[in-house]
């Protein structure tokens, strides 16, 4: 499936999208773009409407301001779907891309109706965030490819390296081609940002799934379980033997578990609508 030509919103957000039926919005991870997602896309599409975009500072979007927080990620998703009319939308989060969307659930509630966060982190130990915030002044020495060979090391299994070298050469091009100013500013938000919103998260009331892969170093199985048990109702889901990249190295496998639960949060929602019966 070939997807459609990047479109822009009025404050140049670039995005995708491909299908028809409920909106479905996928964010992406610090330093990549809304290509990582063609497995999705491709899964997706047939039931969804799926928008994909890029995230303030990545891609073909603008930069973040140097104080931008994630309330200013996650207007840039509003203002994204205001552009498309969109009122409301499944939210699925990516790594980066799963604290933005923790943010949106809890700065605009009513445009979220239901939540996927995927390999993303909350409340690292000590150590885990030591050696994110000496990543962070890596990159900012060094630029964005300062640490690209090591987190390529961490998101494949060595068997997909092996035998995908041209994928993971483009994502690695990726990462080096960023804006320095805009990765920096997003990787620092991701390095300090990990119990955003902890305390509130009691508040979001949409169907929610948290994902990650049993074998995922930075966003781990224990991250997952750890924030389900924040939201209620959240379901919790360990993919055995996936690492950081779980949504490229096996889209199948991730896509089948988003197609579940979507699948099941549509339906839920149409009851409480009283479309179904």
């Amino acid at each position: 499936m070939i997807g459609p030509s990047a479109e822009r919103t009025p404050n140049q957000t670039s995005y995708r999208v491909t299908g028809q039926g409920s909106p479905v919005v996928l964010i992406h991870g610090v330093g990549l773009n809304k290509d990582m997602w063609g497995g999705q896309v491709v899964g997706l599409a047939p039931h969804f409407q799926v928008v994909t975009y890029d995230m303030l500072g990545h891609g073909e979007s603008p930069r973040p301001s140097g104080d931008c927080g994630l309330e200013g990620y996650a207007d840039q998703l509003v203002e994204l779907l205001d552009h498309l009319g969109i009122e409301q939308a499944g939210v699925i989060g990516f790594s980066m891309g799963g604290l933005v969307a923790r943010a949106f659930a809890l700065r605009h509630p009513d445009r979220i109706s239901s939540l996927v966060v995927l390999n993303s982190v909350f409340n690292r130990s000590p150590e885990q965030s030591a050696g994110v915030i000496a990543r962070t002044a890596q990159a900012a020495e060094h630029g964005p490819d300062a640490n690209a060979e090591a987190a390529l090391k961490r998101w494949f299994s060595l068997e997909y390296q092996g035998a995908n070298p041209a994928q993971v050469s483009a994502i690695r091009e990726t990462l080096a081609n960023n804006d320095h100013q805009g990765y920096l500013t997003t990787y620092s938000l991701f390095a300090t940002q990990d119990m955003y919103g902890a305390d509130e998260l009691h508040r979001i009331a949409v169907p929610t799934l948290i994902a990650t892969g049993e074998l995922d170093p930075g966003s781990t199985p224990e991250m997952a379980r750890g924030l389900a048990k924040r939201i209620p109702g959240a379901q919790a889901v360990v993919l055995e033997e996936q690492r950081h990249m779980m949504p490229v190295e096996s889209p199948r496998l991730v896509n089948q578990l988003l197609l579940d639960f979507l699948l099941r949060a549509d339906c839920l929602q149409d009851r409480a609508k009283g479309i179904v019966a």
